[in-house]
């Protein structure tokens, strides 16, 4: 496997991982009363969103060339601290 290929595949992972914690914290969320469901379910949102453009950079990283993907992994580096960093705030709220 070339570095590209496992680069695509740790975001993959990384992916997959972050899809589970999502609705993890959406099912902590449902069971929270209404205010903190609220609240909870615009930081729920929030990570989602980045999700998306974290898939949308993957997505647009596996359809590089191979001269181009040095160029898009910074683009996607970039999509995958944004998550990290919303990540971490949201889930020190449902603690």
């Amino acid at each position: 496997m070339n570095q590209r290929d496992a680069f695509i595949e740790r975001l993959k992972d990384s992916l997959a991982e972050w899809n589970a914690e999502i609705e993890a914290l959406a099912a902590r969320a449902r069971q929270a009363g209404e205010q903190t469901r609220e609240r909870h379910q615009e930081d729920i949102d929030r990570l989602k969103a980045r999700r998306d453009e974290a898939r949308r950079r993957l997505d647009e990283l596996q359809a590089s060339s191979e001269e181009a993907w040095d160029d898009m992994r910074l683009g996607a580096d970039e999509a995958w601290e944004h998550l990290r960093d919303a990540w971490k705030k949201a889930s020190s709220r449902f603690k």
